[in-house]
């Protein structure tokens, strides 16, 4: 039943992992042998969306590899370790995606990850910068708020920046609202589509539950408890695992996801709709998300943000201080990083 854990990218409802259509995407995965970046190396292989499979890490990647080769997909898989093989496994990748990082522990926010994090996702982006300026670049290293305003600035630095190919996966935020939305009005989750607008922590996650298909309607106090739950779910899964790690296999669904997705729109098709954090002119926030129309270079229009209610109006103007704070934080770094 693997083939039905993918979502492509629908923009409306029905969905499910694995699409039929074949493609040739190489795709590399920057910290393949981790908590995210196992299992989403395993949905990638698992797709005919995927022609080859670079897989990076600092440790373990040819175990992961060889594992992942007897699967009997046909994506070619390879393992790259350590910094002197990462250009070999970037070149010609058409994505890569970066779950590279530490993993959250009970107690610490995204932001406690910026330290160790931001050192990883530069030194990861400028290899790309290098090795792939055209590639589609997937960030899902926390803090998304901030490691993708370094990818940003980091491409800037190699003369190579394209805001229509970085995008900052927030992609778990819309999973978890359509599930927690179909859950409290029995629905299928896989019919159900809430965007997700803002950043990817805390209170800058901000689900547009007034935007639903389908239309549903909660209490105030049942929509505010609801809209807590999305935004504090990474945090749920956090405590639950009880300093074992974070939102790993859910994490690696929705990285799955909005890769295939991605793929889907540069193969042609039309009307592919993903929220992520991208570089914006939607808000007074340098970049923020919104649902993004995606083509076959990337992003091909911002849908912006639409009609929203009062209660949402609040929550974007309530995160704006965290979100620019955040960005100018990332840009700072990477200014710095040498």
């Amino acid at each position: 039943m693997l083939s039905r854990c993918a979502r492509p990218a629908a923009a409306a409802a029905r969905r499910g992992l694995a699409t039929s259509a074949q493609s040739n995407a190489k795709v590399a995965v920057l910290g393949a042998s981790g908590g995210i970046g196992q299992p989403l190396s395993l949905l990638l292989k698992n797709s005919p969306l995927v022609s080859r499979l670079s897989l990076y890490d600092i440790a373990h990647t040819p175990g992961v590899a060889a594992d992942l080769s007897h699967i009997e997909t046909r994506a070619g898989v390879k393992g790259f370790l350590g910094p002197e093989q990462l250009p070999e496994c970037l070149k010609g990748c058409d994505v890569v995606v970066i779950p590279a990082g530490v993993p959250r522990k009970p107690g610490m926010t995204r932001d406690d990850l910026f330290n160790t994090n931001a050192s990883i996702v530069a030194t990861l982006t400028s290899a790309c910068a290098k090795h792939c300026p055209e590639a589609m670049i997937c960030i899902i290293s926390n803090p998304v708020n901030s490691t993708i305003p370094i990818t940003s600035e980091v491409f800037k630095k190699h003369g190579v920046y394209n805001p229509n190919r970085i995008f900052g996966v927030t992609t778990l935020d819309i999973v978890r609202a359509n599930t927690f939305v179909a859950e409290l009005k029995g629905l299928d989750p896989a019919r159900v589509s809430v965007p997700v607008i803002g950043g990817h922590a805390g209170k800058t996650i901000i689900p547009l539950i007034s935007q639903c298909t389908p239309k549903v309607d909660f209490p105030q106090d049942q929509l505010e408890k609801l809209t807590g739950r999305i935004q504090e779910a990474g945090t749920e899964v956090v405590k639950a695992k009880a300093g074992a790690g974070s939102a790993t296999l859910s994490m690696a669904y929705a990285g799955a996801r909005f890769v295939f997705s991605l793929v889907d729109a540069m193969n042609g098709k039309e009307g592919v709709i993903e929220c992520a954090f991208v570089r914006s002119e939607e808000t007074e926030s340098p970049y923020f998300s919104t649902p993004l129309l995606l083509g076959k270079n990337g992003i091909e229009k911002n849908l912006g943000i639409g009609k929203i209610s009062p209660f949402e109006e609040k929550m974007v103007a309530e995160a704006m201080s965290e979100l620019k704070a955040s960005i100018k934080k990332g840009e700072e770094f990477a200014k710095n990083f040498k």
